[in-house]
């Protein structure tokens, strides 16, 4: 047999058992479970097997077999890089035709959404273009070029495989949807409107329960079940901020769901008074609408663009009702949701929730029979997943500063990575015990991957493997 077909043969067989795959953003399934025995203690010349400099980018590894994929901003063209996992070698590089590139935060980057891939092929969405595919050698198959999101923060949502189809979630100030196309060809299968939503930037998850499969997206003010064949919505439950940065996870057969934003809490909440008043107040010239020098200072004029929802510069008495509702019913909490539901699920279906010491961007992880969260300061809770039960709350790990990217697992062990660099590696469990503090070189915004025992650690300098 030849030597080609043989490795082709000993990589499929590895990948369908589950092994040497972390397919999209957090792995297999979404669930940010690795495998293997990854080291406890790493970092630049310690149990260090490679280390690559790589252009920014805040995408996470994308792994099938020994390629790994990952995008990033390379003076400015945005690149697709295949990278091989045995050495960190570059395989290929791929730039997308872009004409201009989408306005960000200052500290977020158009290379954010993480790419999917099948084995077959790699799926790539970039806000700034839209969406592309290539082949494994980096022959792009198809293209499907989509207008920027609507919000000036940049993109933050990646693309999911499932079932065939390539889903993308699009909310923003105006116009969000819902998209899934032929992951072969790329032509649309549907589109489902989500007019109501505003900006978010959480990723689709699917939810598998009781021998289904249900699209799940965090948005705006609520959380939605769609069906992954037409993306008819099957159920909805209120009870998130008014953004959504976190992605949902599953287990115990509940769904995981955390949403936390500025003004949401009770004891400072943000409020906007009624419009008729406001304009009143506010209107200097008299227009019918309001300039961001006649908003008050506060709060409000800091989230000017936010609330001139079509970037016109101009709020619109519109604009401040739709503002003023989604201040009102915010809510920030970490919940579960049990399964089975239809229509609007609210007071019927959630399990248990929590409003206290909540994540911002960072996802919750489920394993072995908890729930984590990783709140900024570097505070982590820990509740018991099928009821809710508190294990500890905010206990400090000892690595402060922001956290960006979001927990993963393996081996009994917790690893996630705070802003400024730091991967702490604890034991999984219902009381914190904190195994170490890996110092890495540069900040980290990028979730780790671990693939056969080794994880994937990606910086704001480079990419690095670490393997005992």
């Amino acid at each position: 047999m030849p030597r080609t077909l043989v490795l082709l043969l000993v990589t499929l067989l590895s990948t369908t058992a589950g092994e040497s795959v972390w397919p999209q953003f957090r792995g297999p399934g979404g669930l940010g479970i690795g495998n293997g025995k990854p080291p406890v203690e790493f970092g630049p010349g310690k149990h260090e097997r490679w280390h690559v400099a790589l252009p920014p980018g805040h995408s996470s590894p994308c792994i099938w077999g020994q390629r790994l994929f990952l995008t990033a901003l390379d003076q400015g063209k945005l690149i697709t890089l295949c990278i091989d996992r045995n050495d960190g070698r570059e395989l290929w590089r791929a730039a997308v035709p872009t004409e201009r590139i989408e306005p960000t935060h200052r500290i977020a980057s158009p290379a954010s959404p993480t790419p999917c891939t099948d084995g077959e092929r790699v799926y790539v969405y970039f806000g700034s273009y839209g969406l592309i595919a290539y082949d494994v050698t980096g022959k792009e198959v198809w293209k499907k070029p989509l207008p920027p999101p609507v919000v000036e923060f940049g993109t933050g949502t990646s693309p999911m495989l499932a079932g065939g189809l390539v889903v993308l979630v699009c909310d923003q100030d105006v116009g969000s949807y819902l998209l899934a196309v032929d992951a072969a060809t790329g032509a649309e299968r549907w589109r489902h409107d989500r007019a109501e939503f505003r900006r978010s930037f959480s990723s689709p998850f699917l939810w598998s329960h009781d021998g289904i499969e249900e699209l799940v997206v965090a948005g705006s003010l609520s959380v939605r079940g769609y069906d992954l064949a037409d993306g008819r919505e099957r159920w909805r439950s209120a009870g998130l901020a008014r953004v959504s940065n976190a992605t949902p996870t599953a287990g115990d057969g509940q769904l995981i769901v955390s949403s936390w934003n500025v003004g949401g809490d009770d004891g400072a909440r943000v409020t906007v008074p009624p419009v008729d008043e406001f304009l009143t107040a506010n209107d200097r010239d008299l227009d019918g609408t309001l300039g961001k020098a006649e908003f008050p200072a506060g709060p409000l004029r800091d989230r000017y663009s936010q609330i001139d929802v079509d970037k016109d510069n101009k709020v619109t008495r519109a604009e401040l009702e739709i503002t003023r509702t989604m201040f009102a019913q915010a809510e920030n909490r970490l919940f579960a949701l049990r399964p089975g539901g239809s229509g609007d699920i609210t007071a019927s279906h959630v399990a248990w929730k929590t409003n206290k010491h909540l994540p911002y961007i960072s996802s919750p992880l489920w394993y072995q029979g908890r729930v984590y969260a990783m709140q900024n300061g570097g505070l982590l809770s820990c509740y018991d997943a099928a009821s809710g039960t508190v294990q500890y709350v905010a206990e400090r790990v000892g690595a402060q500063g922001d956290y960006y990217s979001s927990a993963v697992a393996a081996d009994g062990r917790i690893y996630i990575a705070s802003q400024k660099g730091t991967v702490v590696v604890l034991a999984a469990g219902n009381e914190l015990k904190v195994l170490a503090r890996n110092q890495m070189e540069g900040q980290v915004f990028a979730t780790p991957a671990i693939v056969d025992g080794i994880i994937y650690v990606r910086t704001e300098q480079g990419l690095w493997a670490f393997g005992e």
